[in-house]
């Protein structure tokens, strides 16, 4: 019986790790970046929603109206030896104006007491276009830097978004409501409707990118730019676009995990941080590369982490994290292994 509770509690952690874990994999095979701050948007995510409930304007409109202001200064530097009409105001829509739609709607819709499923959509509008934004800050004058240099941004992106969390949520953890009250009987096993929504979107996100990648000419290019980033841009490929797309993804996946993770658990503005790394050891077991490899192993650490908490409770992040250590051995010596030959 206990066992059967725990792996419904590992399946279900393990199913939000897939999805961090999946963002990870598409932004650095795309962009080589090794993206730290993924675990931000979960807690900007779940934090919005919580503020929705309670029928308040989330501190993140705010924080995306910044954003784009920032990104539009940046163009303004760029452009200060001249630049086109056009050019001009695709920058001004994109940065300026989409903010302040995306600001004005919440303003207006924050207050009416807007169905579970209207709040969600709402929590992914405000938090998905950060993704463009913390590209076009952070990434995009670093786009040919090394992976070292890279890894050094993105620590100093992850900071400077908790940070920001700190200030604009405050240190109060926040619960959202669930998106479906009921309860499910299984036998002697009782399924909350949250976790079927949780595994309900896992598998159609999962489904949804493989069409993606497969189908749409723009997933092409993105697996393009990630089998050599080069070569794409010898057949024309805009490596720009493409690392617009992956970031603009990996900010959508993690909306729409915090708001499946915040009915949850309580989140704070630090949390993300944790539930970010666990995601990152399904993505180092999966080498960085596999997505479906890195799916299984997250469910992995799922159930490792709910087993952990029930026998060992004072060690399951060490246990989680520990992980990591017989992976990367192995990496390091199939490698040598490869070079020796």
């Amino acid at each position: 019986m206990i066992a059967t509770f725990l792996i419904q509690d590992g399946v279900t952690s393990g199913a939000i790790y897939a999805l961090l874990g999946l963002a990870l994999v598409l932004v650095f095979s795309v962009t080589r970046v090794i993206f730290i701050p993924q675990g931000e948007f979960v807690a900007y995510g779940a934090l919005t929603l919580a503020l929705l409930d309670n029928g308040r304007v989330p501190a993140t409109t705010s924080l995306l109206v910044c954003f784009g202001a920032i990104a539009f200064l940046t163009d303004l530097w760029s452009w200060r030896r001249g630049t086109d009409a056009r050019t001009f105001l695709r920058s001004l829509a994109m940065n300026l104006i989409l903010p302040a739609v995306i600001y004005g709607v919440a303003t207006m819709l924050a207050p009416l007491g807007l169905p579970a499923f209207a709040k969600a959509l709402l929590t992914i509008l405000i938090i998905a276009p950060m993704g463009y934004y913390v590209y076009r800050i952070a990434y995009r004058p670093l786009a040919d830097a090394s992976v070292l240099v890279l890894l050094i941004a993105s620590v100093g992106v992850h900071l400077a978004m908790m940070g920001l969390g700190l200030v604009f949520f405050g240190a109060e953890g926040l619960r959202a409501q669930p998106l479906a009250e009921t309860n499910y009987t299984i036998g002697s096993l009782m399924v909350p409707a949250q976790s079927l929504w949780i595994y309900g979107s896992t598998i159609a996100i999962i489904i949804a990118l493989y069409m993606f990648f497969e189908r749409t000419l723009l997933g092409k290019a993105l697996r393009a730019t990630a089998v050599n980033r080069l070569g794409a841009r010898l057949v024309g490929v805009r490596t720009h676009l493409t690392g617009i797309t992956a970031f603009t993804l990996a900010a959508t996946i993690g909306a729409i995990s915090g708001v499946l993770i915040g009915p949850i658990t309580t989140i704070y503005y630090d949390t993300g941080f944790l539930i970010g790394l666990k995601g990152f050891v399904a993505a180092i077991i999966g080498g960085l590369a596999s997505f479906p490899i890195t799916a299984v192993a997250a469910i992995g650490v799922g159930l490792i982490e709910a087993f952990a908490s029930f026998f060992a409770s004072s060690y399951k992040e060490v246990i989680v994290f520990g992980l990591i250590i017989p992976v990367l051995i192995w990496l390091s010596l199939s490698h040598a292994f490869h070079e020796e030959e």
